[in-house]
């Protein structure tokens, strides 16, 4: 882990101590043990978490700049990624994890706990945690690596975001989804305002961070119901 890591990473102008790197292998302990009893991923061996997890998600630190004390939201977070792994390498971030399903919280309460890191763990939908005025507009980074459209994950996730701060999407190949999601960003208040394409390092693997740049509040509509989302996309 500690070998892959360190050759995966170094290129992303993020540092990795010994602890950072102890507590990223504990972490994928604990993911391959909880794994066995619920579906938290399908990727087990130790170079693939290393580089599809781990590494994909301090590719952040490659292009963006997040703020010190930075305020992230990791929106339907899953296993955790990516924001448990940013917040292991940047301890300064204030990390908020949220996801639909209250075993996965359950894992990642137990992985905090673990590990000695410090998150705020919401169950709530996405789409109805934003209408909570402590959430919304709130946050000075929201990322998130779901599968939705980006589209139908900007509704998700642009709602959390404050004025003047960001929402970053992982991606695969996105060029036809950032054409298409034009529309919708900007009716959600926002600008598509960098786009990165790399190579995943020892895999090869094409990604894309997509940089959101909050321009203006999010009309109060937004987001709607879950099945208008999906019914409707903007």
């Amino acid at each position: 882990m500690r070998t892959i890591l360190q050759e995966a990473v170094k290129t992303f102008r993020i540092q990795l101590r010994d602890y950072q790197i102890n507590q990223l292998e504990r972490y994928y302990t604990l993911l391959c043990e909880w794994n066995e009893k619920m579906n938290l991923t399908a990727i087990t061996d130790l170079k693939g978490v290393a580089v599809k997890h781990f590494a994909d998600s301090l590719s952040l630190f490659r292009y963006y700049d997040v703020p010190q004390n930075a305020r992230v939201i990791d929106v339907g977070t899953g296993a955790g990624f990516p924001g448990m792994v940013l917040k292991i390498a940047r301890p300064d971030i204030q990390l908020t994890l949220l996801d639909s399903l209250q075993k996965r919280l359950n894992f990642l309460n137990f992985v905090c706990t673990e590990l000695g890191v410090e998150a705020d763990l919401i169950h709530a939908r996405a789409e109805e945690g934003s209408h909570n005025p402590a959430l919304r507009e709130t946050f000075d980074l929201a990322v998130s690596r779901a599968v939705a459209q980006l589209n139908v994950l900007s509704e998700y996730c642009l709602p959390y975001v404050r004025l003047g701060g960001s929402f970053v999407a992982f991606k695969g190949s996105a060029e036809v989804e950032i054409a298409a999601a034009k529309n919708a960003v900007g009716i959600l208040g926002g600008k598509i305002i960098h786009t990165f394409s790399f190579s995943l390092p020892l895999n090869g693997a094409g990604r894309t961070l997509i940089e959101i740049e909050k321009t203006r509040p999010t009309p109060e509509k937004y987001p709607r119901t879950n099945g208008k989302i999906k019914s409707k996309p903007l």
